[in-house]
């Protein structure tokens, strides 16, 4: 099985990932925006959606699987999870990764010695446990913390389940998987070495990653800027589309 990708628009190559147990379609309303001014490449990451068959065990498997269906030279934005890969295939020198898009992003999702803007790490554990006794209870809690403090987060909510059921849901291994990257994951001393330009965009009202977290990212990194979305929480592109799309038109500068 071959990862998939949606394609659509025409202009230069921008590359949509999404977080932990979505996929591709998370990024509808966004992409109809963006379809005007970018060749957009929008992927179901290994596990989910229709790339569910496809498994990983860590970030460098993940992005090591998503790395062939991004054109050289592309513009990479991910969301949340899907940040963390963004930044990795950032790494990747033969890519030529031109700018990068960071939503709701941190450089480590939990705390740490030295790093207190995330969650604890006895809460991430938490959701690995009740993702083996009640998997779509569990999915369903996440998915209510990445709208909890947005203006419209019942909508929100409703909306995100309903994307869920769009495609295939995301395996239970990979949903382990990516919570054992998000627990794992720390990018804190590697930042500093990705120079493309980058926007590091945050939901002022987010409540699953600090808005600290974003704006600490933004410094780490040589040649970014931080954007605040005004009254959104972890979910910009689902509560604000409209103003998560206009941010990234400038992806390009």
């Amino acid at each position: 099985m071959t990862l998939h990708v949606d394609r659509l628009g025409s202009g230069p190559d921008l590359v949509l990932l999404h977080g932990w147990a979505l996929h591709g379609g998370a990024w509808s309303s966004v992409a109809a925006r963006l379809a005007a001014r970018f060749r957009l490449h929008v992927i179901d990451l290994p596990g989910h959606g229709h790339s569910r068959d496809l498994a990983f065990t860590d970030l460098d498997s993940l992005a090591a699987q998503v790395a062939p269906a991004v054109p050289e030279g592309s513009a990479v934005c991910g969301w949340s999870l899907g940040a963390h890969v963004a930044m990795r295939l950032a790494e990747v020198a033969s890519l030529g990764i031109r700018a990068l898009g960071l939503v709701a992003s941190t450089p480590s999702f939990v705390t740490r010695d030295g790093w207190s803007p995330g969650i604890a790490p006895a809460v991430l554990e938490g959701f690995r446990r009740d993702l083996r006794r009640d998997r779509i209870a569990t999915v369903r809690a996440f998915l209510q913390l990445n709208a909890r403090g947005a203006s419209g987060a019942r909508a929100c909510v409703r909306r995100l389940e309903a994307l869920i059921g769009e495609r295939p849901a995301a395996s239970g291994a990979a949903l382990a998987a990516g919570l054992d990257v998000l627990a794992c994951t720390d990018l804190r001393t590697r930042s500093a070495a990705l120079s493309q330009p980058a926007l590091v965009i945050h939901g002022l009202r987010d409540e699953l990653v600090p808005v600290e977290a974003g704006r600490l990212l933004a410094a780490s990194l040589p040649n970014a800027r931080f954007v605040g979305i005004d009254d959104a929480a972890h979910a910009p592109l689902v509560s604000h589309a409209d103003a998560l799309a206009t941010a990234l038109e400038r992806l390009d500068g």
